[in-house]
């Protein structure tokens, strides 16, 4: 599968990082660019469940594509979701529910720091858009 600009980018940057101590720098990095969800976002319709700490999921489909909205209170996971959803934006659901997320984080070298509730957390919210992929 192609990536996006923003996702090449972001492969790219983490393919330069050197260590655990950069790539965490960049993650929490890449948590501050999401872009905020109002608190009528942080209802619990868009709560993913699976996850220790608290994420919401805002989804919204235009013209077959699925563009998704992600916030958590917890710092590295805003940066995991960041990096989950410019692999995901504009996807169509096929590609969506074909995605190999652990595949990404491994090219992105995060898999190892991938704790195991924080993959699933991720799991969850993956899980999550399939879910609503497949309802759409």
């Amino acid at each position: 599968m192609s990536l996006s600009a923003e996702a090449s980018q972001a492969l790219e940057s983490f393919e330069q990082a050197r260590g655990w101590e950069q790539r965490a720098r960049l993650l929490m990095q890449w948590g501050d660019r999401l872009e905020p969800l109002d608190d009528s976002e942080k209802i619990e319709a868009n709560r993913v469940h699976g996850c220790e700490s608290l994420v919401w999921l805002v989804t919204q489909q235009e013209k077959g594509q699925w563009h998704f909205k992600a916030a958590s209170d917890a710092r590295l996971l805003r940066g995991l979701l960041a990096l989950l959803l410019v692999r995901v934006q504009g996807l169509a659901s096929d590609r969506l529910a074909a995605l190999d997320l652990s595949a990404w984080f491994t090219q992105l070298g995060l898999e190892r720091q991938l704790s195991p509730s924080r993959s699933n957390g991720l799991h969850a919210v993956l899980l999550k858009m399939a879910e609503l992929a497949t309802q759409a």
